[in-house]
């Protein structure tokens, strides 16, 4: 398929290994950390793990938005469907995320919650348009590529007077977490970033230039494909030999300097910074989240329904918030493929299609040495 398989050339994978293989120095290590799950998974799924020299290590981030979604607030979507009888509308990925007591949005649903799977924000606005006597939620998750979806939802839903629909909101915001992991004491072990890509489109490679600045690391904004990530960790490989701590832009065909100024715009208009926000392994973390103004709060599921979090600590030896800071990795985990399975989820790693443990288990265990 055009534009897909010349990103998947095994001829152009092994040169690339060769061309890493001849640039690296053999007497330092390079910790390169992917920062977005969807790199993880290209990394576990075409084995470029295994095509890179002995001395060249991917450390995974916390680049899943469900990964990172803390306990506290899935127990609070939970509450909002028993106590108030909601019509609650989320993404899949999400649905089995454990929360507290081992629960989650699925169990919920299965316990007579009124709980829908939506491909999209309109779908939401439709279902709201159809069930005019009901409260329709829209629990919104995600980093910088969903969230101008959100935002053109709500300003459609004021401008089709919907009173029944609202969101909560749970919009997080990339580059605070980023500078969280590196004013994380003790350090991370961490050399260079694989920037995100679909993130990178809406916010542009400009957003990540204050990291490589400040904290001396360099970051390649990389695509999703196999001979992306080989390219982007090429390009991380030349500049820490050189010395140099630059903002590179491997994703040039999707990503610019400046990122998409009418998405920026439309966000900017409906939605504002938090002043804290609760992420999964990393804490709370100031103005890391995104809410909705007060010219739009009549649509905002916290104020309509004075949601408070009750804070809820993770399972007991689940490492997924060690994993997300790079810390540790998925076979780490003493509870991977034993009591954690796809079937049964004991953190959120192990659920999301995005999530490291999710990837190990499904093309990584060869690894496991």
């Amino acid at each position: 398929m055009k534009y897909v398989d010349e990103f998947r050339s095994h001829a152009l994978a092994k040169q690339l290994a060769v061309a890493i293989a001849n640039t690296v120095d053999t007497e330092r290590h390079y910790r390169l950390m992917e920062f977005c799950g969807g790199h993880t998974h290209a990394i576990f799924r075409y084995g470029v793990q295994n095509l890179m020299p002995s001395n060249v290590e991917f450390i995974h981030g916390p680049g899943c938005p469900v990964c990172v979604l803390p306990i506290a607030r899935i127990d609070s979507a939970i509450r909002l469907v028993k106590q108030h009888d909601v019509i609650l509308c989320t993404y899949a990925d999400l649905m089995r995320v454990p929360a507290s007591e081992r629960q989650s949005l699925l169990k919920a649903k299965a316990a007579g919650g009124d709980i829908r799977m939506v491909y999209s924000t309109q779908e939401v606005l439709k279902i709201a348009e159809q069930h005019p006597g009901r409260q329709v939620v829209f629990f919104a998750i995600g980093f910088e590529t969903t969230t101008p979806a959100t935002a053109v939802a709500i300003k459609q839903a004021q401008a089709l007077g919907l009173t029944n629909f609202s969101v909560f909101c749970n919009h997080v915001l990339t580059p605070a977490a980023m500078q969280a992991l590196l004013d994380a004491e003790p350090p991370i072990a961490v050399d260079g970033f694989l920037g995100p890509s679909h993130v990178s489109t809406i916010i542009g490679s400009q957003a990540y230039e204050r990291f490589a600045n400040h904290y001396g690391k360099p970051i390649v904004i990389a695509g999703f494909e196999p001979l992306d990530v080989m390219q982007s960790a090429l390009m991380l490989i030349q500049q820490l030999n050189s010395g140099r701590h630059e903002v590179e832009n491997e994703y040039r065909r999707a990503v610019t300097h400046e990122g998409n100024q009418k998405a920026q715009t439309l966000v900017n208009e409906v939605l504002e910074v938090r002043a804290q926000f609760e992420w999964r392994g990393l804490g709370f973390i100031a103005d890391s989240a995104l809410k909705l103004k007060t010219t739009y709060a009549e649509f905002d599921a916290e104020e309509r329904f004075d949601m408070v979090d009750v804070s809820v600590k993770d399972v007991k030896g689940c490492e997924c918030p060690a994993i997300l800071r790079g810390i540790k990795k998925p076979q780490d985990c003493k509870l991977l493929g034993t009591v954690c399975t796809p079937e049964n989820p004991m953190g959120s790693c192990m659920v999301s299609s995005e999530g490291a443990c999710a990837a190990y288990w499904s093309y990584g265990r060869v690894y496991s040495s």
